[in-house]
């Protein structure tokens, strides 16, 4: 009676843990699937930037912060801290051979950041230039214009 008890016990509690490792295993599966879904989405919207970050390693945020600028458009105080920040770790009065390497690397970041941003701009207004924006086709459609004889 007693090892009879004790096995109905033992396949409960089986079943159980089955279940709870079930339901954790599809709860696992549904929040990578939304994980990924984030971070295509991510992906998408910050191309340029990951473009960017791909060839100089360096975000427009570090650069600004090695730089002390808060606007990278700002290109007179980008210059003048860049040539500060250059001199003070230069190896001749006992700088930082790295250090400089970082600011020279911020300086090409945020160049790289304003020549991107040029390029759109220009691509936007070739496009803009060139009539693809809104259709300006005939709205009846295309016609022919064979003659025959």
């Amino acid at each position: 009676m007693m090892s009879r008890f004790l096995a109905q016990l033992v396949m409960i509690g089986g079943q159980i843990v089955a279940r709870a490792l079930a339901q954790a295993i599809r709860q696992e599966f549904r929040a990578a699937a939304a994980a990924r879904e984030t971070a295509q989405d991510a992906g998408r919207s910050s191309f340029h930037a990951m473009k960017g970050n791909a060839v100089s390693r360096m975000t427009i945020q570090e650069a600004s912060q090695i730089l002390n600028v808060e606007n990278v458009e700002d290109l007179e105080a980008v210059r003048k801290n860049y040539e500060h920040l250059f001199k003070m770790n230069s190896k001749k009065v006992g700088g930082s051979f790295y250090l400089q390497s970082k600011v020279v690397r911020a300086k090409e970041r945020v160049e790289m950041e304003l020549n991107q941003k040029v390029g759109r701009e220009a691509d936007e207004m070739e496009s803009d230039h060139h009539g693809n924006g809104p259709n300006t086709e005939n709205p009846s459609g295309p016609q022919s214009r064979t003659k025959q004889s």
